[in-house]
């Protein structure tokens, strides 16, 4: 597609865009990182750009907190924070710009007391499409203050004495323009299941496994989980023989696999993004995977769940 728009076949590169949203949306979900990376590359790849950022607007985190932030493409960045409808306070979208505007300029001081005229000039240029993007008049007094104040120079001189004026004397006018509040979206997701997935987990070990897979200090609930769990082997029914389990597993990406401790409430589990390969020196990989255990007890009649996770690091599996 890339190739196609390169050699401006426009109707081709169109056609290819819409059957791979409409016929391939789960390869780019796997793929999706690299998918929204290369996107971006090309101003005419617009449907998938779309499709990206509308998946993004709901989980702005996968961009916002990965490990490549501060290489995003200006254009990309843009194209999420001009949303009306994207999920994140604006406090925490104008800490994001700064961090990035800061990564593009080498050498440049996180402390902003520490900045020379000329600084002060590099970043306002290297911010100069994102500045305007701002809710500014929509965040909290005690957000300007703290966090927009300290960088205030690399605002337009009747724009910070507007956000004063706004706030002390809201009735006078001001000159400044006013974007309207972000859209905050409120429907949950759909019940995708009618009956239960897993005879050893419930929706809610799920939500909570998924939140541990992103790695979020929040725990997704069960209505907002964005992973639906599909059942790939049951033991009690498929067996629990090492061929059921490459015959039902084998280069299945994105695993999770869950044991019940018999005659116990112990649950243990892990996570495989990579997937196992019968073929690969007998199904063995590195890579860096999640262990987790859920167990329940009992208490004065109630039962109480405690979950504890464990990171491990080049593991072999």
């Amino acid at each position: 597609m890339l190739v196609a728009c390169e050699l401006i076949l426009e109707e081709l590169a169109k056609y290819l865009e819409t059957f791979l949203i409409e016929s391939n949306a789960h390869w780019l979900r796997l793929h999706f990182n690299r998918i929204y990376q290369k996107s971006f590359q090309n101003k005419n790849i617009l449907k998938l750009q779309k499709w990206c950022n509308d998946i993004l607007i709901k989980n702005p985190n996968k961009v916002f907190e990965s490990e490549d932030f501060t290489s995003l493409q200006e254009n990309a960045l843009i194209s999420l924070i001009e949303r009306d409808d994207l999920q994140m306070e604006e406090v925490k979208i104008w800490n994001y710009i700064i961090k990035w505007g800061i990564a593009q300029n080498p050498g440049l001081s996180s402390n902003p007391e520490d900045w020379s005229d000329g600084n002060i000039l590099a970043l306002k240029s290297t911010l100069k499409n994102c500045l305007p993007l701002i809710r500014y008049f929509q965040m909290l007094g005690g957000d300007i203050y703290d966090h927009v104040k300290p960088y205030k120079k690399i605002l337009e001189e009747n724009l910070w004495d507007d956000l004063i004026k706004r706030y002390m004397t809201p009735d006078r006018p001001i000159s400044s323009v006013v974007l309207p509040p972000r859209v905050i979206l409120t429907q949950e997701l759909p019940h995708r299941l009618t009956e239960p997935f897993s005879n050893v987990i419930n929706e809610e070990h799920a939500a909570e496994i998924a939140s541990w897979i992103d790695k979020k200090a929040d725990t997704y609930s069960m209505t907002n989980n964005p992973y639906e769990f599909k059942l790939l082997l049951r033991g009690s029914k498929d067996g629990f023989t090492r061929d059921s389990f490459w015959d039902l597993c084998d280069n299945q990406k994105h695993l999770v696999i869950v044991i019940k401790v018999k005659d116990s409430d112990k649950i243990l589990g892990g996570y495989n993004p990579v997937g196992w390969d019968k073929g690969f020196f007998d199904g063995y990989k590195i890579c860096k995977e999640l262990y987790f255990l859920i167990e329940k007890w009992c208490c004065t009649n109630f039962y109480f769940k405690s979950c504890k996770m464990y990171n491990r690091s080049d593991l072999l599996f």
